[in-house]
């Protein structure tokens, strides 16, 4: 029984020195240590020992065992060693390589242009309001003089949710809650997007607009052409030219259109402006007592203008954009100008 032992340590022990794997090992580790182990079955074996030969034969065979513990441990620390030596090996870097470039984010042109113009009219004392872009029909068209009936519905080209709820063609309803929850005197900017059923190159069924109005007493057209004036020179350029057009809101009395110089051009006739030499810009005109009845605002005593702009058109002018639609479509190459 003792030579048996001798020899099987000797196999045992040769037989983990040759194990290249962890999974090898363990392999190794169920053949002598397991239930069906050749250790494990000597240790069967020992009831057939008469009771004087069992201690010296136990003893013998747990040194057995703690010999082979101790060398599967230390087999499987070196294979472990190796193994994550080899990881390392194929993983590793050449950290003398030049780095790879980091793409940051900047702000969209139509974001730019809406944060100049807050900024140059905040200079002139307007505080910025907002409002939802799922509107009520009785803010979006009813207060603004538009009832139900009035052509002027037609030219909205309104996406309607319900019969009385629409997404908002305009930012003109801020003006109507701002008006319903402030008193005069008001000066107030509102940015925000809009909905219209219209796609081309000039044109896209999601857009932004810029609402700015005035309330107050004794405010004339001569207010609303010099505030204008003053935003598209510091804007556009100083000496621009600007011309004001009679035009009609439903909103405002009397209304006009507001021309520039073409930027492109300098008024000389381009491609851009139909060889014109101007630019159309904006819309305005004096709020119309029947919007400050909607209000509860008394026409007599109080008088005011308002406007509102395309944000995309200004930015297509900025930045010399002919496609408005490039604007929506997050293609890198367009963005990563700005």
């Amino acid at each position: 029984m003792k030579d048996l032992l001798q020899k099987l340590e000797k196999d045992a022990l040769a037989a983990i020195s040759r194990a290249e794997s962890a999974a090898v090992l363990q392999d190794v580790r169920v053949s002598f240590l397991g239930k069906k182990g050749a250790v494990t079955e000597i240790m069967k074996g020992m009831r057939d020992l008469t009771p004087e030969e069992r201690p010296a034969i136990g003893a013998l065979v747990n040194s057995l065992k703690e010999v082979l513990e101790k060398a599967f441990t230390e087999r499987g620390g070196a294979l472990q060693q190796a193994a994550v030596a080899e990881r390392l090996a194929s993983e590793k870097l050449d950290i003398t390589l030049p780095g790879r470039g980091s793409f940051t984010g900047s702000k969209h042109p139509v974001t730019l242009v809406t944060e100049e113009i807050v900024e140059l009219f905040g200079g002139l004392g307007f505080s910025v309001e907002e409002g939802p872009e799922i509107e009520q029909d009785v803010y979006n068209f009813e207060a603004l003089n538009i009832p139900k009936d009035h052509p002027a519905r037609d030219m909205q080209d309104t996406f309607y949710v319900s019969d009385d709820v629409v997404l908002r063609t305009h930012t003109s309803p801020v003006q109507i809650r701002s008006m319903l929850k402030q008193k005069p005197p008001l000066r107030v900017i509102a940015p925000g997007t809009v909905y219209r059923r219209d796609s081309d190159l000039t044109h896209s069924p999601m857009f932004h607009q810029i609402e700015g109005f005035l309330v107050d007493r004794n405010v004339t057209f001569g207010d609303l052409k010099g505030i204008l004036t003053h935003f598209l020179n510091n804007y556009f350029g100083k000496g621009l030219e600007v011309r004001f057009r009679p035009s009609f809101f439903p909103f405002t009395e009397p209304s006009a259109e507001v021309d520039i110089a073409c930027v492109i051009c300098s008024g000389k006739g381009c491609r851009v402006c139909s060889g014109t030499g101007w630019l159309e810009i904006l819309g305005c005109g004096m709020i119309d007592p029947e919007v400050f009845k909607s209000v509860d605002y008394d026409a007599e005593q109080l008088s005011g203008f308002a406007f509102g702009m395309g944000l995309e058109r200004i930015a297509m002018l900025k930045y010399g954009v002919s496609d408005l639609r490039l604007f929506f479509e997050n293609d890198l190459r367009f963005l990563q100008q700005f």
